[in-house]
């Protein structure tokens, strides 16, 4: 390789820091003659705190910036969370490696609860996730779902303060950032399905830069990868957003791909299933039958309702 010093483009929050920090190590572990250097970029979605993510553009304000690093060469590559990723990827870029999945489970965090089952009527929880929202008063619809966002040290200082009874955040977040103590209970991805990619890490790099793409190979996981291709596969067939609750999350056991979906209105009153198997290399079709599935049980209707 000629290139010495590789530059990542990176969110400056705590777990964005310690994402690409990751990726920094792994990288110098397999690469020793490399050196490794972080670009800290703030997005826009870190600095539109007060208002949810769906009303400003979506989660593709959290990657914005960092691909503009890559375009204009500021940054040879950029570190992820899968689940923030857009559906369509822009032209020009692509995901070159996704990192063996965390925890995908959502987790309930509260200084007096131990789960959602134990919250009295009314009580408060926060979150700004649709999909999280629709899943948790589909299940529990004496509670009251309020408005939370800023990244997992600011979510947990508000839940301290007193502001919410429990909050809702990925267990992947907290256990990369050795918070795993707050935890007060797992919720189980048949209660909550998770967001397509969660608990992945995602490197994005241009298409056309084979050295950064070759030094990224040994960080991709092949199931990983297949599971990911399939979640994003059904959103993207839908033409679902982040104003949509949607969730996807797919298994590969015994070299069989199981991919489950939802679709759901925001108030948790109509929710639609689909589950369909098949062989982890047609991952993307899968992703698509299940797509078809849940529309043939009337998602669009869901779909086009949550963007009015």
């Amino acid at each position: 390789m000629k290139k010495k010093t590789w530059i990542i483009a990176t969110r400056e929050s705590p777990l964005a820091l310690w994402q690409a920090n990751w990726v920094k190590a792994r990288l110098e572990q397999l690469h020793p003659h490399l050196s490794v250097k972080l670009l800290g970029i703030t997005t826009k979605a870190d600095q539109l705190l007060a208002v949810p993510l769906y009303k400003v553009g979506g989660k593709g304000l959290f990657v914005k910036e960092l691909e503009e690093a890559l375009y204009d060469g500021r940054a040879d590559l950029a570190v992820h969370s899968m689940k923030d990723v857009p559906m369509l990827m822009p032209e020009g870029l692509c995901i070159s490696a996704m990192c063996e999945r965390e925890d995908p489970r959502d987790a309930f965090i509260s200084a007096q609860y131990t789960s959602l089952d134990d919250l009295p009527d009314d009580a408060c929880v926060g979150t700004s996730s649709l999909r999280r929202q629709s899943q948790l008063l589909a299940k529990h619809p004496n509670l009251q779902v309020a408005f939370l966002r800023g990244n997992v040290n600011t979510r947990l200082a508000k839940l301290d303060k007193g502001d919410y009874a429990g909050i809702i955040l990925a267990a992947a977040g907290l256990k990369r950032l050795g918070l795993q103590s707050r935890i007060r209970s797992f919720i189980s991805t048949d209660e909550m399905l998770p967001a397509p990619g969660q608990g992945v890490l995602g490197i994005e790099c241009r298409i056309g830069d084979e050295e950064t793409r070759a030094l990224l190979a040994p960080l991709d996981n092949e199931k990983s990868r297949q599971c990911v291709q399939a979640e994003r596969a059904m959103c993207r067939y839908l033409e679902s957003g982040c104003h949509s609750p949607v969730a996807a999350y797919a298994q590969i056991d015994n070299d069989r791909l199981t991919l489950r979906g939802l679709v759901a209105d925001p108030a948790g009153k109509k929710m639609l299933h689909a589950l369909l198997a098949g062989n982890p290399d047609d991952a993307e079709v899968l992703g698509e039958s299940v797509a078809q599935e849940l529309l043939q049980q009337g998602a669009r209707l869901l779909l086009d309702k949550s963007h009015e």
